[in-house]
């Protein structure tokens, strides 16, 4: 008989933003955007969220695009 796999906890949209902002060369508005399928609005919306929970949200360009990342603490 097979165990049941422990339930996991879902990954929230925002968890996922921020992950995403820890990785190397961090992600564009539109990477962020395509891997919540939230708005342009709501994405920087969430950004913004973060900043007030105490992330340090940095912004630089590669390629002429615009990134985000969470600052090193």
């Amino acid at each position: 008989m097979k165990k049941a796999k422990p339930p996991t906890k879902p990954v929230s949209k925002i968890g996922m933003v921020a992950d995403l902002l820890r990785r190397k060369g961090g992600a564009t508005l539109a990477e962020l955007a395509a891997a919540t399928g939230w708005l342009p609005h709501t994405t920087r919306a969430a950004l913004t969220g973060l900043r007030k929970k105490g992330h340090g949200i940095e912004r630089s360009t590669r390629d002429g695009v615009t990134t985000y990342t969470i600052a090193a603490s």
